[in-house]
């Protein structure tokens, strides 16, 4: 049985954590949310399921309230650590899932298939162990399905009472535009850290303008701007994160660790973590309303909150972005 949705309780937040509005919902989110690709125990090398709750329940009680998972994390396992964790303090909590992507074995299978969606929202509502979702946003893109016959299927599923708002996350402008002719769309999850500002150009700038939130995920670069790796580490059995990203490959590599070593150097002169000073970064740029970031255990957890409140200086941002320049090939910012 799912346990009964109730309005969020925004009195017994903590006091050191901004909140943003996401997009044109009534959802306040906090500054920093709670990623948990890692949390499904299958490609970020072995993470103890106990951990993962108590980061989770950590975070909350520091003030973050957004925790976003989605079904292939883990084939699901994500989504049943999550449910566990928000036992008993869901009215705390702005509870983020997808659909659109599963596991078949090792594969990633991107299907929208009306029939498809509302299986996958059962699963999530069941794995969660809740009645409704807050926001329920596509994964990716599902080009062998028509978007429109998409957005027919999840409009009936938000119409049932399943989940309160639609996002979509590794999205197009042109794709979005065709999402917000039939439903209303309130964000949008891309990929987003100093390491990858592909969507910096032209779509942050359409979200601001059409009053979209933007959920930033990667924020540390899988663990690169954390400071933690001097040189390409040999990653242990079961992490496969330098598969999924390229920063852990030359020349990529040692341009990054010029960049880290800015990041490095203001995290000593402010006493503070290299991690936080990335996070305070990406939640400082113009139309990010969110740092989606991972943590493994409480002490990452309590890490990661500490930047809610946290921020750099214009003379600390102009630093970074003149090493960006450099990190990107470009001679100006």
């Amino acid at each position: 049985m799912y346990i009964q949705r109730v309005d969020i309780n925004w009195q017994t937040r903590g006091d050191s954590v901004e909140y943003r509005r996401l997009g044109n919902s009534d959802l306040q989110v906090s500054v920093v949310g709670v990623g948990t690709w890692a949390m499904g125990n299958d490609f970020f090398g072995s993470v103890d399921d106990e951990e993962s709750i108590r980061a989770i329940r950590d975070s909350v009680d520091q003030g973050i309230n957004l925790v976003d998972t989605a079904p292939p994390y883990g084939a699901g396992h994500s989504e049943e650590v999550v449910g566990r964790a928000i036992s008993g303090i869901r009215d705390r909590v702005v509870l983020a899932t997808k659909v659109g992507v599963y596991r078949k074995g090792t594969q990633f299978v991107r299907d929208l298939e009306p029939a498809s969606i509302r299986r996958q929202m059962e699963d999530s509502l069941r794995r969660l162990n809740v009645d409704v979702i807050d926001l329920y946003q596509i994964h990716w893109p599902d080009t062998s399905t028509p978007l429109e016959k998409s957005l027919e299927a999840l409009a009936q599923l938000q119409k049932e009472g399943k989940f309160r708002h639609l996002g979509v996350s590794n999205f197009s402008i042109e794709q979005m535009d065709i999402v917000k002719k039939h439903m209303n769309l309130v964000s949008l999850q891309p990929h987003y850290s100093l390491l990858e500002r592909t969507v910096d150009a032209e779509t942050l700038p359409y979200c601001r303008s059409n009053g979209l939130g933007v959920l930033g995920y990667g924020t540390l670069a899988a663990g690169v701007l954390t400071g933690k790796f001097r040189e390409i580490p040999k990653l242990p059995e079961g992490d496969t994160r330098d598969q999924f990203y390229h920063y852990f490959q030359e020349p990529v590599w040692s341009r990054a660790q010029r960049l880290v070593d800015v990041l490095r150097a203001i995290g000593t002169e402010r006493s503070v973590p290299v991690a936080r000073v990335a996070i305070a970064w990406a939640i400082q740029q113009p139309g990010i309303t969110c740092a989606l970031v991972g943590a493994k255990n409480t002490r990452q957890a309590l890490s990661n909150a500490e930047a809610g409140d946290w921020r750099l200086t214009g003379d600390e941002l102009k630093r970074i972005e003149e090493a960006h320049a450099v990190f990107a090939g470009k001679e100006q910012v």
